[in-house]
């Protein structure tokens, strides 16, 4: 029973990924404009983030838009196709489970936050330009 679960919800992916991701290109939101020195800082920030995610997952383009929309260049992580990527996060956050912020602090500090929302929020009490 579980291989035909499991073998159904694959069929659904195959057939609804293409356009999930037509619909996330369609819809891509308009980058939040900064001054370059602001922007640089903002880059250099995102150097110690790792999202780590699968292209089809309306959880993981949730984040990936909420990215686009605040300009934040973090390194995506493909953890459905690689293996490697896939491995660091089992071993990193305990479960395979994305999509999966890998934070880690000046001091070499890692930590692992999951869930969509709790992404979308941490990453917009960090960036999000202040109100005029």
């Amino acid at each position: 029973m579980k291989t035909v679960i499991r073998a159904f919800f694959r069929t659904l992916r195959v057939v609804l990924g293409p356009f999930m991701l037509l619909k996330e290109r369609l819809t891509r939101p308009t980058g939040v404009q900064r001054e370059s020195a602001a922007q640089a800082s903002i880059d250099l920030q995102c150097q110690s983030l790792a999202l780590y995610q699968f292209s089809t997952c309306p959880f993981c383009i949730k984040v990936r838009q909420e990215m686009r929309r605040l300009s934040l260049p973090i390194d995506k992580r493909d953890a459905q196709h690689d293996s490697a990527n896939r491995s660091d996060l089992l071993q990193g956050s305990g479960a395979t489970k994305v999509p999966c912020l890998k934070i880690t602090d000046s001091q070499g500090q890692t930590q692992w936050l999951q869930d969509s929302t709790a992404i979308v929020a941490y990453l917009q009490g960090r960036f999000a330009p202040a109100a005029a």
